[in-house]
């Protein structure tokens, strides 16, 4: 698997986050730098449950930039590709985390950097699947993404979105890529916004009449998945919460295994709701992720 995305780590505050300004000073509870990057997440989850996976992005020659690498690296993510550019800084989001709700403070840095003819096709050839995340953020592999992916569906790999949030909530500008992406991720949220429909019914309608699967992530809640006239439904596992962080690209993760070994449409979704779950038991989006056999057991 190829994964192109950005790159960047989270710093995780929790506990009294709500800061006053004035040069109040506040004291938190807990602070973790930890990867972040939804792509990075997906990235992780991947090579977790066993798959071979790449990545290609962009990030700084600084402390943020090697911390990345190293824990990719640690995860069994191949970083040869990544591209260091010494003249600017590696991304970074600050995730204040309040109980079950959080605010995401992002500086972009090199996040946007990466661009659709900076992915060769001696890397392309060498995959089966090309996955991209945080479409919105990503602007630099906006122009060319549609055009990425259908080149790499003519190199035979199928491929994979998920939108993440927009910043901007426009929710515009890649309809017509939705035809050269063969899964499909968005959150109840994103389903609806993307699709300007008045509920998640009819959001799943429009996604399903584009073509290919459309998974959508409803948290707690499972998830639903669409494909043709096929609607299929599977149920979240009971766990402790501590951090909901990335559980939607382990999700990914999760649904893209069953994908490429060709498991049915409800043993992909089932397996992708599981892993999801599991990784929100520790804080950050990595620490928690389940390998494929810890997975099998609740799926």
């Amino acid at each position: 698997m190829l994964v192109a995305g950005e790159i960047n780590p989270d710093l995780v505050l929790s506990g009294n986050v709500h800061p006053e300004f004035g040069q109040v000073e506040k004291i938190v509870e807990n602070a973790t730098l930890t990867v972040g990057s939804s792509s990075v997440i997906f990235a992780c989850g991947a090579a977790r449950l066993g798959l071979s996976v790449a990545f290609v992005g962009k990030c700084g020659n600084d402390p943020f930039g090697r911390f990345m690498l190293e824990e990719m690296q640690k995860r069994q993510v191949d970083v040869s590709n990544v591209i260091i550019d010494d003249a600017r800084s590696t991304g970074l989001s600050v995730i204040l985390t309040d109980g079950a709700d959080r605010a995401i403070l992002t500086f972009p840095g090199l996040i946007a950097a990466l661009s659709a003819n900076e992915i060769p096709d001696t890397l392309l050839r060498q995959a089966q699947h090309l996955h991209v995340a945080s479409y919105f953020l990503q602007k630099a592999l906006q122009a060319g993404l549609q055009g990425l992916f259908k080149h790499a569906l003519s190199l035979g790999l199928t491929t994979s979105l998920d939108p993440n949030y927009d910043p901007r909530e426009r929710w515009a500008g890649f309809d017509e890529m939705l035809a050269y992406t063969s899964v499909f991720f968005p959150n109840d949220k994103e389903a609806r916004s993307v699709t300007h429909a008045p509920d998640l019914e009819v959001a799943a309608d429009a996604l399903r009449a584009r073509g290919g699967i459309t998974a959508i992530k409803l948290g707690e809640r499972g998830a639903i998945a669409v494909e043709g006239a096929r609607t299929v439904k599977a149920d979240s596992i009971p766990v402790d919460v501590v951090d909901t962080v990335g559980a939607g690209d382990s999700f990914d993760a999760g649904f893209i295994y069953g994908f490429l070994h060709k498991w049915s449409l409800e043993a992909s979704l089932r397996l992708a709701c599981v892993c999801g779950a599991l990784s929100t038991r520790a804080s950050g989006g990595t620490a928690a992720q389940a390998s494929l056999e810890e997975a099998q057991r609740y799926a």
